[in-house]
């Protein structure tokens, strides 16, 4: 019995509109906004504005819907109603498709687009409902855009996000708590903290002998006195996201823009360093839709210019006859939709209810990898011509290479992977 794998009526509709939003209103920006790093006509995100607010009013919905029956119900944490609430059937899958098409049309304008982008994963997965209210109800309202940020990695954390140095004392007199620290790479750090309504979701210690225990999220909002934009990375690719280092020099937050609960001890409330993760278990699977759309653009591409001089792939063909170039295009379709299925298979987990920790590396690191293989090949394929800027193949494969790199590096994710199915401790395998 053959298994389908059909998008559902009513994702297929939206995909639709979002295929036409990529098409129009991204891919003609491709070229002038690599080439004008950080740089956004204002025209186009007045363009996007409307489309992205009409996401995050579903996303709105759901939440005010977790926090009528969270306040039907107990509180916990540090006082705010708290519930744990299955997510709705489709709600990731449906985000994996759209990213997916949004990449296809351009992986850097998509990142730089009005939105929560990973401080809404954060929130989502750390905040109690009111407080995913409070902060995510800003993008779906107002006449302006508004963008988010998620601020992790440190110059001496990278991939060990465990390590972070980045520290949060509370203030009893002020009722507030006190950020010192830098953060490095922060995608639309400076979108974020320029806009008049955006926010960043910081990580600190707020107990360096707690370990990870003592790992907490917390919201920083723009205009926060002792914030400040140190520098703005000049990238490889993904040009049109800017990608910021930030310091936090005594920042003071109001007391309940801790995420969670600000207890150290490790219990079932405790969503320090494993909010940390679910983040990520949530974030990479959609890193991964991003390097397919990226990778998908990159084959049809290829395919399109080889059909132009006569090169058909025949599939179904014996493989020992078919040309080197044929075999090329084949491999790179088994490449993109291996990591498709893996993709698809970590997004419907977490749709589920389901724990995805193995499946979500797993995704990222086939996605990152095909990605990078896709679109190098494309280039080599294509010749002097896909190296050169008259076409997108070669910014392609400059913003391919940043889906292995961020949201924990491809051997770092291959690492986890090996501990999970073999059973290892970090101390064992490392």
């Amino acid at each position: 019995m053959p298994i389908e794998f059909e998008i559902p009526e009513n994702i297929a509709g939206i995909r639709q509109m979002v295929q036409f939003v990529a098409e129009s209103a991204m891919r003609p920006y491709s070229r002038q906004m690599d080439e004008e790093e950080h740089a956004r006509p204002m025209e186009f995100v007045q363009q996007m504005l409307p489309f992205m607010q009409q996401m995050q009013q579903a996303t709105l919905k759901r939440l005010q819907k977790q926090l009528e029956i969270a306040n039907g119900g107990g509180s916990a944490g540090n006082g705010h109603p708290h519930i744990e609430t299955k997510p709705r059937k489709g709600t990731l899958l449906q985000m994996m498709l759209l990213v997916e098409m949004l990449s296809w049309g351009d992986a850097g304008i998509y990142l730089c687009m009005p939105g929560p982008a990973l401080g809404g994963f954060a929130i989502e997965a750390v905040g109690t409902p009111d407080q995913k209210m409070r902060f995510l109800k800003r993008y779906a309202e107002g006449e302006k855009p508004v963008w988010g940020a998620m601020a992790m990695t440190e110059p001496g954390a990278g991939s060990d996000t465990s390590s972070i140095q980045t520290t949060a004392t509370f203030d009893e007199e002020t009722n507030e708590w006190v950020l010192n620290g830098e953060k490095i790479f922060c995608t639309n750090g400076k979108l974020a903290l320029e806009d008049s309504n955006g926010i960043v979701v910081v990580w600190a210690t707020v107990s360096k002998s707690a370990g990870r225990a003592g790992m907490k999220p917390f919201v920083v909002e723009a205009g926060t006195p002792g914030v400040r934009v140190a520098k703005v990375e000049i990238k490889h690719g993904i040009r049109a996201s800017d990608t910021a280092a930030i310091v936090f020099d005594n920042a003071r937050i109001p007391a309940d823009n801790i995420l969670g609960s600000p207890d150290v001890q490790a219990s079932k409330e405790d969503k320090g360093f494993k909010g940390a993760m679910a983040t990520f278990d949530a974030s990479r699977p959609i890193v991964a839709a991003s390097a397919l759309g990226i990778g998908r653009a990159a084959l049809e591409f290829v395919k399109e210019k080889l059909k132009e001089q006569g090169v058909e792939i025949p599939y179904g063909a014996p493989y020992h006859k078919l040309t080197a170039i044929q075999r090329d295009v084949l491999e790179m379709e088994a490449q993109l939709k291996a990591a498709y299925l893996l993709t698809l298979r970590s997004i419907s987990m977490i749709d589920e209810g389901i724990s995805n920790p193995l499946e979500a590396s797993m995704a990222k690191v086939k996605a990152g990898k095909a990605v990078t293989q896709i679109t190098q090949k494309a280039v080599e394929l294509l010749g002097t011509m896909g190296y050169s800027r008259e076409w997108l193949v070669e910014k392609w494969m400059r913003d391919g290479k940043i889906n292995d790199i961020y949201e924990g590096t491809g051997q770092i994710n291959t690492l986890i992977v090996a501990r999970r199915i073999l059973g290892y401790s970090r101390s064992e395998l490392s």
